[in-house]
């Protein structure tokens, strides 16, 4: 059996058995990839280049395990190999956070903040960083940049410390303990905040994949917005004059209109749309 034979023929399991997907990729086939590619020891970014090579029958059986693991346990693929990507980007990640996803990094990539900067931010927060993946990206993007990387999860700043050794970004992202703004000092010229904003009724909806990450990362209370009004009540404090909010809020535009309708923020076009990413300049929210 060659290897895209074997990832054809995973794919077809992983399609029978139902799982849901949306952890780094969408559909059956890119996750049997990356999972049997993994297994391999296999280039994830080149298929091609491998999709003829013959199996042997250890590593096939071996393969098909993780895939049979997979379906047995629910658990995303990155909690299955360990690491995960975002624009490239490699991070460590298990159960102890979220699975790195954020729409916000798609801004970051591709440009779209730099024309609401006056100059290239100084001090840069990740609010709710989970794994640290945007914080770790934003001093990437921003190589002069200082980074506080916050969250309240103990156990999640335990797997950003991991990747910000592994980026070689100890020197230029602080890791903070902190419930929303309570411990954080100073002003910031961008907050990056990737919150729990998952309502109620759309938790006890969530398929068991997304139920394996940490419910303090997801949900956001009976309208999503729980933590979006503390977080709006907190950030004008913390922002210096021109400075700039990124704020993720999924699917819940509705639920944000229909909780601040005094305020109204800059829809930013994402792979997901135009209303997962909303950009809040500090005037918005203080009118000055």
């Amino acid at each position: 059996m060659t290897v895209i034979e074997l990832i054809e023929r995973s794919s077809a399991r992983l399609e029978q058995a139902g799982v849901s997907f949306g952890h780094g990729t969408t559909n059956a086939f890119d996750e049997a990839a990356w999972l049997v590619l993994w297994r391999l020891g296999l280039p994830l970014d080149d298929l091609g280049a491998v999709a003829d090579r013959v199996v042997d029958p250890t590593a096939r059986q071996q393969a098909e395990q993780l895939v049979a693991e997979r379906i047995a346990t629910r658990k995303p693929a990155a909690y299955l190999t360990g690491e995960a990507w975002l624009q490239g980007v490699p991070f460590q990640v298990d159960e102890r956070c979220i699975v790195p996803r954020s729409l916000i990094a798609e801004v970051l990539a591709d440009g779209s903040l730099q024309p609401w900067l006056d100059a290239p931010p100084q001090r840069v927060l990740d609010l709710c960083t989970g794994g640290g993946s945007l914080a770790v990206l934003a001093a990437l993007a921003w190589p002069e940049a200082r980074v506080d990387a916050a969250d309240i999860s103990a156990d999640a700043l335990d797997v950003v410390r991991i990747n910000i050794e592994r980026h070689r970004l100890a020197s230029r992202i602080t890791i903070i303990r902190s419930d929303g703004f309570a411990a954080l000092p100073g002003c910031y010229d961008l907050v990056l905040c990737n919150p729990p904003y998952v309502n109620t009724a759309s938790m006890a909806a969530l398929p068991a994949e997304f139920r394996a990450e940490p419910a303090l990362a997801l949900a956001g209370g009976a309208d999503g917005m729980d933590f979006v009004r503390r977080l709006l009540r907190e950030v004008p404090a913390h922002l210096t004059r021109g400075a700039l909010l990124v704020l993720e809020i999924g699917h819940e535009r509705p639920q944000f209109d229909a909780a601040f309708p005094a305020i109204e923020p800059l829809s930013l076009t994402t792979s997901a749309g135009d209303d997962a990413v909303l950009l809040i300049t500090r005037q918005a929210l203080t009118g000055s």
